[in-house]
This record gives structure tokens, C-alpha cells and sequence, in this order.
């Protein structure tokens, strides 16, 4: 017997709304996401973020859901962690979140979180695709209803864990990405007593992500560097990530928030087995200020998962990637977009953004190297024996790193080093070896 299709990637199941997410199979899903909890009639928490497909699939899903025996619970708009820590407040059984994260307004995705509010495991996750394969689920009536105040409930829960951050006399500007965060981000810096200005606010079912949010930060750099703002932060469509800009006008990415946090809750005697998680491509100024602090730092692969699996094994509570998806299990299992900024803040104290000291980024290359057959990297000779040397070179000032693309037939070759013209000769070089070998 074949085994049945793949419909989870690394954040859930996500394509296309209408041509590989349909509604047939948001309805599968959601029979099936409900039949692997341990209750007859699981509480499922349901939200979205701003995409016109949104409601078809939060629809579809919920049928699924109650066609199962479960009790679909309709959130409305709210981001993604506002799920992860409102299936735990409430004691529910699975939440479901209808996004496609930073993705352009056509795609969409579902993704699940368990009952501690964590992203369902790799076996869970094939336990539903056998069930949608098999079409076995029991046929039982359930119920589905709405859940009023589900925003109001995630901004009592952010208010309460930073309620002693003053913000008054600061002049913020926020990016929602037209996304999940456009309400809730706004008015909790405004109930803690920033002036708040926001853009990409007004969602329109298509302009979630439309040259705004995270991924298109050019706009609000540009807005803060000619504003008389203090800071400005960009969040994705579903509020899991988030990126800051100084002042000046100087993205502040993940690795850098991560470091101001890091030494911020160590300092306060808060950061749990004084321990961070990061991925490898983490900047190696960030592990060599760590160091310098006497903070441990452990290195995963790419991915928010991986970084939440490593916090859980270690018992230590904070990580996160350069992009700027940054978890605090303290508060949430799950990157926070809102939290990350508030926890920055915090961090500052009395301190502007464009006076952080938390570490050096060290000049940092990637580029991605076209390649016949990616799987053959790991027998090239060639490409490692160039890695070794160039490494030896760097001699501890920086770092290399080559590595298989896990979709595309690429190699990434990243290079960090002392000064721009170190980092961009030891690019090219290996660049070549790379060309040469595989391509």
C-alpha cells in the first residue's frame, strides 16, 4: 500500500486557495485534525488572518470539524500566537490558524497547534494525511459558533505580561502587512502609552503582504528615517515575526533582537538555563557577544520548529531566527511578532534603538548556486576541502557555511567575515569550487 500524499510542508499545509487548498480539502483536514485528539468532541479554536479565502476555508474547516463530533470555535482575524496561547488559556483541545504567513494574498495555508500550544508534531501531522487519504473518519454532529472577544482576550494577555512597560513620550510607527496584527498591534502600544502610528493597516482581503510587512520593510525605513519616530517595527501577515528600524533608518533584524533580549532577561536573572537557540544562519557576531556574555547558544537548522524543539529539550525558553520569527515560551510557544517588539522595548529601557550595543554583525554573503544535483554535495571533495581551507583562513574572526536548498535544485553559500572584502573574496572563491563541482 502506497503511502498517502504529503499535504504538510515545514509550516502546515499551504498553496494555492481554490486550486490545491480548496475547500474539499480544508473540510478533510478538519475531520481529520478533529478525529486525532483524545475527545469525542474536541474544542477547536479556529482563526485567520486577512486573505479573501479566509472565510471560505475557516467555513470548510469548521464543517470538517463539526462533521466529526468537534466544537469548531470561530476566532475571526487574530495572529497566530494569539491561537497558540489562547488553545491553552481556555483549555482547548486544537487550534487552527487559516494563513499563509508572509506569502502574497492567492496562497493560503492551514496549520495546527495542540492542546500546550505548540505546532503539531511530524506524526501527528501524517496521522492526518492517512485519514484524508483514507476518508475513515466517524460521521458524528458537532457544533460550530463564534467566538466573541478572541482579540480582546490575546490584548488582555499581552497588557498583562508587559504591564510595567511605560512608553509614554515614545513616538512609534507600526507595518501591519495589512495582515493579522492590524488591530491588536496598534492598541497595545497605545494602551502603554505610546503615540502610535500605523501603515499596511487597512486590509482589503488582497493586499496582505503587498510591498509591505516584514518582507518589504523599504517603506517603513523610509517613513521613520525621514519621520521623528522612535522606532519603527514591521510584522508578516500572520503577526509570527517581526523586524525592527532605528531612528536612523537601519534594519534591526532577528539576530539582533534576539541578542538585546537575551542579555536584557539575563541581566534580570530571567533567561531560563541563561541559554539561547538559534539556526545556523544565525550571524557569528551574534555567538561571538553571547560568548563574550557568558550566554549559552545552542544551533539548529532553519525553521521555527526546529528552534522550539531545541528550547523544549534544553528547558531554556528563548530563540528564534535572523528573520525575525523570535519565541519567548515564557509567554507564548511560538514566534510573536507584537511580544518580540514589546520585549525589545522592555529591553531598551531608557535607551533608544539606534543606541544598541547587544553585538557586532559581522559582513555577511549568501548566495545561491544553481547546481545539476544538490544531493551530490554531500560526496563533492572538492567543495569541502574548500570549505576547510577557507575556514582555517578565517581562523575564528568568521564563518562558512554550504548547504543543500531543501525545495530548489541550489546551494547556499554563506560567508561571514571581519570586513566586506574579506567576505566577498572568500565568496567568490568558494562560489567557483561550488560551479565547478556540482554545476
Amino acid at each position: 500500500m502506497s503511502a498517502p500524499a504529503r499535504l504538510f510542508g515545514t509550516d502546515g499545509v499551504r498553496g494555492v486557495a481554490g486550486e490545491f487548498l480548496t475547500a474539499e480539502l480544508a473540510l478533510s483536514l478538519g475531520r481529520a485534525a478533529a478525529a486525532i485528539t483524545p475527545s469525542d468532541a474536541p474544542q477547536v479554536l479556529i482563526v485567520r488572518d486577512t486573505r479573501e479565502s479566509g472565510e471560505m476555508l475557516e467555513a470548510a474547516l469548521a464543517a470538517g470539524i463539526a462533521a466529526a463530533g468537534g466544537h469548531a470555535l470561530l476566532g475571526g482575524v487574530l495572529p497566530t500566537p494569539g491561537a497558540a496561547l489562547l488553545v491553552r488559556r481556555f483549555e482547548l483541545d486544537l487550534a487552527a490558524v487559516v494563513s499563509a504567513s508572509h506569502n502574497p494574498y492567492r496562497d493560503n495555508g492551514i496549520k495546527f497547534f495542540g492542546a500546550d500550544g505548540t505546532k503539531l508534531g511530524e506524526e501527528q501531522e501524517r496521522e492526518i494525511e492517512r485519514l484524508v487519504a483514507a476518508a475513515e473518519t466517524e460521521a458524528a454532529n458537532g457544533r460550530v459558533r463564534e467566538l466573541h472577544g478572541a482579540g480582546g482576550d490575546y490584548l488582555r494577555e499581552l497588557h498583562a505580561r508587559f504591564s510595567e512597560l511605560d512608553l509614554s513620550g515614545r513616538s512609534y510607527l507600526l507595518d501591519c502587512a495589512n495582515g493579522a496584527t492590524y488591530l491588536v498591534a496598534p492598541e497595545i502600544f497605545r494602551r502603554l502609552g505610546a503615540h502610535v502610528e500605523a501603515i499596511a493597516a487597512e486590509p482589503d482581503g488582497r493586499n496582505i503582504n503587498a510591498g509591505v510587512g516584514s518582507t518589504h520593510i523599504e517603506g517603513l525605513v523610509e517613513r521613520v528615517r525621514d519621520g521623528s519616530f522612535d522606532a519603527g517595527f514591521a510584522f508578516d501577515g500572520d503577526g509570527d515575526r517581526v523586524l525592527a528600524v532605528d531612528s536612523g533608518g537601519e534594519v534591526v533584524d532577528g539576530d539582533e533582537l534576539i541578542a538585546l533580549a537575551a542579555l536584557h532577561l539575563r541581566a534580570a536573572g530571567r533567561l531560563l538555563g541563561d541559554g539561547v537557540a538559534v539556526t545556523v544562519m544565525t550571524n557569528y557576531g551574534f555567538h561571538q557577544a553571547m560568548k563574550g556574555a557568558g550566554v549559552k547558544v545552542a544551533t539548529t537548522p532553519v525553521g521555527d520548529r526546529h528552534v522550539l524543539a531545541e528550547l523544549i529539550a534544553r528547558g531554556w525558553a528563548l530563540g528564534g531566527e535572523q528573520s525575525g520569527h523570535i519565541i519567548d515560551t515564557g509567554f507564548v510557544p511560538s514566534g510573536d511578532g507584537i511580544a518580540s517588539a514589546l520585549l525589545t522595548l522592555e529591553a531598551l529601557g531608557d535607551r533608544d534603538l539606534a543606541d544598541r550595543d547587544a553585538m557586532t554583525k559581522l559582513p555577511q554573503r549568501l548566495v545561491n548556486v544553481r547546481v545539476g544535483d544538490r544531493d551530490a554535495l554531500d560526496g563533492a571533495k572538492g567543495v569541502w576541502e574548500a570549505v576547510e581551507g577557507e575556514s582555517q583562513q578565517l581562523d575564528g574572526r568568521g564563518r562558512v557555511l554550504v548547504r543543500p536548498s531543501g525545495t530548489e535544485p541550489v546551494v547556499r553559500v554563506m560567508v561571514e567575515a571581519p570586513d566586506e572584502t574579506e567576505c566577498e573574496e572568500v565568496t567568490t572563491r568558494l562560489v567557483q569550487v561550488v560551479e565547478r563541482e556540482l554545476g
